[in-house]
């Protein structure tokens, strides 16, 4: 199986998503006092079984919200928490201290996903006015699981359709401080296909 590579068009990829995940930051920013932003790490196309080895994932249980963009053009989007990270997140957002309990309480699973919905937002805005269609996020759903197999299960109905994988990802900070948090996009073949066909349109 084989398909035409993104590689000639991943220097203006990167800077689409540049741009959304500045978007992207100003919401984050807004929505937690001022206290996270965000930084692309880089937009790549890889082979399959190369994805989880570059974004580092790991065999780690993670704290995620997954959402969906439903529609023949979409794709999914990924957050990813370790464990103290994702309480301390919540645990800011509701101003109360971490808690220390083993079970995520429904106020705690419901601020995170409302994170998952100010990000996909600032996401969707900027792809919508690059490949002029209206995309539309699912409900966010909270879920604790490995990282490496959630994303591998998002990757698997681009992986039945092309040779190579192209994926985005981004890292949260906290006051110019690293934090064990991540965000992946992952497009499926007719999003692929429409982000093709604006570049070279805009090329």
């Amino acid at each position: 199986m084989m398909q035409e590579t993104f590689e000639p068009a991943l220097e203006f990829l990167q800077q689409l998503f540049q741009a959304a995940t500045a978007e992207a930051s100003v919401a984050m920013r807004r929505w937690t006092h001022g206290q996270i932003s965000l930084d692309l790490n880089g937009v790549q196309e890889l082979p399959l079984e190369e994805v989880s080895t570059a974004v580092s994932l790991g065999d780690e249980l993670l704290t995620m919200v997954v959402l969906t963009f439903q529609g023949e053009v979409g794709g999914d989007m990924i957050l990813t928490f370790d464990e103290n990270n994702g309480r301390q997140l919540a645990a800011a957002l509701l101003h109360r201290p971490v808690s220390e309990s083993p079970e995520w309480t429904a106020l705690e699973r419901s601020a995170l996903c409302e994170t998952g919905n100010i990000l996909s937002c600032a996401y969707l805005n900027a792809l919508t006015r690059f490949i002029g269609v209206e995309l539309v996020p699912s409900p966010p759903y909270f879920v604790q699981d490995y990282g490496a197999s959630v994303l591998e299960q998002a990757l698997m109905v681009q992986a039945a359709q092309a040779d190579r994988i192209l994926i985005c990802s981004t890292t949260f900070h906290r006051e110019g401080e690293a934090l064990n948090w991540n965000v992946f996009f992952v497009p499926n073949v007719a999003m692929r296909a429409a982000i093709a066909a604006a570049v070279e349109a805009a090329s």
